[in-house]
C-alpha cells in the first residue's frame, strides 16, 4: 500500500477504494452516534495487523491492486454521501490508519458540507499519526480485541499497550464520541476473568459513559475450525461489564433484542429499542430520559433517523453513482 516515488513514500491506494455502500450507523457499531442515520462507508486494502481471525480478510490481507475496483476522490466521495443523504462518512472494512492521507482529503471535503466522519478502527498507530489522524475524525468506534498481550502478539500480530494508549488518548486529550468493541471468540478470548479485567480497566480508565460492544465470531480466515459464538457468551459478558460499572453495554452480530436496547443509565426507563441495526422505539426527550431527566451519553438528534437496516451498495464512475 505504500511505495517510494520521488525519494519520497507514497500512499498507493489514495483515491482507490475496494468499495462503497450506504450503512446504518449502527453497523459500525456505533449506538450513541447519530442514532438511525445513514452513514456512507468505504476502505481501501490492507491492514497493519495479522489477525487470524479476521472477518473482512479478502479486503484487509489483499495484497493485490484489482482489489481496488472503485474510485473516487475526496469530493466524489463527500458529494456522493451528501446525494444520498448520509450524515456521516466511515472511514472502514479495513483499517483507515493506513489510508491517512485519503481519510484526511476526504474529511475535509465532508465538513464542507456539514458531513461527519468516522473512524473504525483496531486503534495499532503511533503517537505522532495519530493525532494528525483523530483530528479530523468525529467519532469512532476501536476494536479492542482481547485484554491480553500474548492474543495480540500471537493472534493479531500487534501489542495491548499500544491500543490501550489510543483509548486513553481519545478519552483525555479530544473530544471524540468514541465506543468499543471486543469480538468475542470461543477458547481465545472468552475467559470471564479477561471480560472482568478488561471491563474494569475500561470503567477505571475511561469511564462508565463509554458503550462497549460485545459481537459474536464467526469462523472466518485462518480460523476457521473455531465454532461461532454461543449467544449465552456475548450475554455473560454484557452482564460482567454492566457489573463493573459500564452503563451502556451492547452484544452484537447476533439477534438480541434486550442486548441491542439503550436504558437509561440513572433509572433504568427504555430509552432506544433497536431491532438488529433499525431503531424501533425512540424515548429520549431532547437526548434526556422522559422519566428521570437524566441525559443519555452520546451524539443525539431530537429524534432519530428513519435509514432502517438496509444496506445499499454504491459504484461510482465518471457519470455520477449506480445504486445496487
Amino acid at each position: 500500500m505504500r511505495a517510494r516515488e520521488n525519494d519520497g513514500i507514497v500512499l498507493t491506494t489514495y483515491g482507490r477504494s475496494s468499495g462503497f455502500a450506504v450503512d446504518p450507523i449502527e453497523k459500525k457499531p456505533l449506538n450513541h452516534f447519530l442514532p438511525g442515520t445513514p452513514v456512507f462507508s468505504f476502505g481501501t486494502a490492507g491492514c497493519n495487523l495479522t489477525c487470524k481471525f479476521c472477518q473482512n480478510w479478502d479486503i484487509s490481507k489483499s495484497r493485490k491492486m484489482d482489489t481496488l475496483a472503485d474510485a473516487a476522490g475526496p469530493e466524489e466521495i463527500a458529494n456522493a454521501a451528501a446525494r444520498l443523504g448520509c450524515r456521516s462518512v466511515a472511514f472502514t472494512y479495513n483499517d483507515p490508519v493506513i489510508f491517512l492521507e485519503y481519510a484526511r482529503d476526504v474529511a475535509a471535503a465532508c465538513l464542507e458540507r456539514d458531513i461527519r466522519t468516522v473512524a473504525v478502527t483496531a486503534g495499532y498507530v503511533n503517537a505522532e499519526p495519530r493525532e494528525e489522524f483523530f483530528s479530523f475524525i468525529d467519532a469512532a468506534n476501536i476494536d479492542l480485541k482481547a485484554f491480553d498481550e500474548d492474543f495480540y502478539r500471537r493472534i493479531a500480530g500487534g501489542h495491548l499497550e499500544a491500543v490501550l494508549d489510543t483509548l486513553r488518548y481519545l478519552r483525555h486529550e479530544t473530544d471524540i464520541w468514541f465506543e468499543v468493541t471486543n469480538l468475542v471468540i470461543p477458547g481465545y478470548n472468552d475467559a470471564e476473568d479477561g471480560i472482568r479485567r478488561m471491563a474494569d480497566w475500561i470503567f477505571e480508565e475511561l469511564g462508565s459513559d463509554v458503550p462497549v460492544h460485545f459481537s459474536a465470531f464467526h469462523p472466518s480466515y485462518k480460523m476457521r475450525d473455531v465454532p461461532p459464538t454461543p449467544r449465552s457468551t456475548l450475554r455473560r459478558a454484557r452482564q460482567i461489564a454492566k457489573d463493573a460499572g459500564i452503563r451502556h453495554v451492547y452484544t452484537g452480530n447476533v439477534h438480541d433484542r434486550e442486548g441491542d436496547t439503550t436504558y437509561c443509565a440513572a433509572c433504568g426507563t427504555v430509552l432506544i429499542v433497536r431491532d438488529w441495526y433499525e431503531v424501533i422505539a425512540w424515548n429520549l426527550d431532547d437526548g434526556a430520559c422522559p422519566k428521570c431527566g437524566v441525559r443519555c451519553a452520546g451524539v443525539l438528534d431530537p429524534a432519530p433517523g428513519t435509514w432502517g437496516s438496509r444496506r445499499l451498495t454504491v459504484k461510482m464512475g465518471h457519470d455520477g453513482i449506480v445504486l445496487s
